[in-house]
């Protein structure tokens, strides 16, 4: 039995990642011993410059093309399959990934708006779910990201999400928010 070949078979027909559970199942093979190969042929692959390339998504292994040839592919297909998220989407679901578990009412004081529009449509795009209840008065919904997130943004696990103080100038632009709402003050004061 030829296992690199199976598991690049299996790999190439899914959309979705694949546990290393459901290849072993599958295979009926050792879970370690399939995790070791799927790393040997993702080094495989590095080495010889393939266009194609084994990465770990959300809990899973799937096959991508190569990210340097991202320009040829969409070239090919004109436009991206992946469905656009709005300004206001990607700001409501970072501060759901950041910050979950959260309640709606949570991030409408963090974004200063209404999200209630925002909301259905994350939850439609099943990039978000609910988790529960938060146990204060009125119980409201908690909400977390899903696995489909996870995919969406090709991150193994939100522990990949980045760190916030890595986003450049975002200290600046903290600071100069404050610095904007202390002026304000100020004016309204006199």
């Amino acid at each position: 039995m030829n296992v690199k070949s199976i598991l690049e078979s299996l790999l190439f027909v899914n959309e979705k990642p694949i546990s290393i559970a459901e290849l072993s199942e599958v295979i009926e093979m050792d879970k370690k011993d399939i995790a070791h190969t799927l790393e040997d042929m993702a080094q495989e692959y590095k080495s010889r410059g393939s266009g194609i390339c084994i990465i770990k998504v959300a809990g899973g292994y799937q096959m991508f093309s190569h990210p340097d040839n991202e320009i040829w592919v969409k070239k090919m297909y004109h436009q991206k399959n992946k469905q656009k998220l709005s300004s206001a989407s990607l700001e409501t679901l970072s501060i759901i990934a950041y910050k979950q578990p959260i309640t709606r009412m949570e991030i409408e004081a963090i974004r200063g708006v209404n999200i209630d529009g925002v909301m259905r449509h994350l939850l439609k795009l099943g990039l978000i779910k609910t988790a529960g209840r938060k146990e204060v008065i009125g119980k409201p919904f908690l909400y977390i990201t899903t696995r489909k997130f996870l995919e969406y943004f090709g991150l193994n696990s939100i522990k990949d999400l980045p760190n916030l103080e890595e986003f450049s100038g975002f200290d600046d632009l903290t600071t100069g928010q404050e610095e904007n709402s202390n002026s304000v003050r100020k004016e309204e004061e006199k």
